[in-house]
């Protein structure tokens, strides 16, 4: 078993004000981050990380583009999204602080659902 401790975690708040704390890992990335109220992210893609973010309190509106075409949508505390490799950003347009967990990765052309759902042996 394996702790590490908040302080142990990489920190970083962004100018728009963003607080994350990063944890980095050989082959992937936690970062949890508090969006402050009524702000934006910078717009921004990733060309090889896949990220998965989870809504944990609050709710943002996501911003992304698809070709010319940009699109929007709110979400909600308990909501998951992967942005893939699109342009995206996130804006918080309420008066409360969003909270929000991300997991970075590299994808794999693998498919493990198998692994996922029996990978348990009871002790």
């Amino acid at each position: 078993m394996k702790i590490i401790e908040r302080q142990e975690a990489g920190f970083r708040e962004k100018p728009e004000g963003d607080k994350t704390y990063y944890y980095l890992f050989d082959d992937y990335e936690v970062m949890m981050t508090e969006q402050p109220p009524h702000s934006e992210q910078a717009w921004h893609h990733h060309e090889i990380i896949w990220e998965t973010i989870y809504i944990v309190e609050g709710e943002l509106r996501v911003l992304w583009r698809e070709g010319d075409e940009e699109k929007s949508r709110m979400v909600y505390a308990g909501d998951l999204l992967e942005t893939e490799q699109s342009s995206h950003t996130f804006r918080n347009e309420s008066a409360s602080v969003v909270k929000l967990m991300a997991i970075k990765h590299i994808r794999s052309d693998q498919n493990y659902h198998e692994v996922f759902k029996s990978d348990k042996v009871l002790d």
